[in-house]
């Protein structure tokens, strides 16, 4: 395979809206399954709030952003499988980081 084949459009940046819908928000262990989730992609994946962008591979980093509920947030996939990256990422969004 290729180089171009195997990373089609690696500089592009891909970009999708989510909203920290558990109870509590980003507190330790989500956060904690972010960071799991976004090191098995080998992009560069940054989450945005209200300007604030952090690498999303960097627990403290996450921490920071003061996710609480309700809050709208941006993640940012740059480089091979960031269209993967994003779907898992926001999936975990989308299932409240599987809190109840």
């Amino acid at each position: 395979m290729s180089p171009e084949t195997a990373k089609p459009n690696a500089g592009t940046t891909l970009t999708r809206d989510v909203s920290v819908l558990n109870r509590y928000g980003i507190h330790a262990r989500p956060a904690a399954l972010l960071v799991k989730t976004a090191t098995r992609f080998p992009c560069e994946i940054w989450l945005e709030k209200n300007g604030v962008k952090v690498n999303a591979k960097s627990i403290m980093g996450l921490l920071t952003l003061e996710g609480n509920h309700g809050a709208k947030m941006k993640i940012h996939a740059t480089g091979a499988e960031a269209a993967a990256a994003l779907a898992a990422l926001a999936e975990l969004f989308e299932q409240k980081f599987f809190e109840n």
